[in-house]
């Protein structure tokens, strides 16, 4: 007789056991920061050239960079996302202070960014060709 209720007391208690973890794994969902894009980023080097992106809590520069040089192409703000997010996208307004000064930089009042899988992509033109860029964190 003693075994038996202490097998139900030893079963009830890890029942109590396995749905207090349940519990505390959903709160640990809930509770996920906001996903950081902030760093640096930067395009795949093609020939020694490519763009590279440094983001802050409330800005994005994105500089053509080649062997011995870099230009700026891009000045705007940015906004972080306010949840973790697998896929996020804003718009960023230019910041004509800095791009006015600068030959290679692009003229758009606003340039669309798009978080998705890891990488961020928006459109850059020059020359007259518009060519998808991708970033990935370095």
């Amino acid at each position: 007789m003693r075994k038996k209720i202490l097998a139900i007391i030893l079963m009830a208690t890890m029942a109590l056991s396995f749905a207090g973890c349940g519990k505390s794994t959903e709160g640990a969902k809930a509770s996920k920061e906001p996903t950081d894009l902030t760093g640096t980023w930067a395009t795949e080097d093609k020939d020694g050239s490519y763009q590279e992106a440094t983001i802050t809590e409330d800005s994005i520069e994105i500089n053509w960079v080649s062997e011995d040089s870099k230009s700026l192409y891009w000045a705007g703000t940015f906004t972080a996302p306010d949840k973790a997010v697998d896929e996020y996208k804003w718009t960023s307004e230019n910041d004509k202070e800095k791009t006015d000064a600068a030959m290679l930089a692009s003229q758009d009042d606003t340039k669309d960014f798009t978080y998705k899988d890891g990488a961020i992509s928006y459109e850059a033109s020059a020359m007259g060709t518009t060519t998808t860029m991708k970033m990935e964190r370095k």
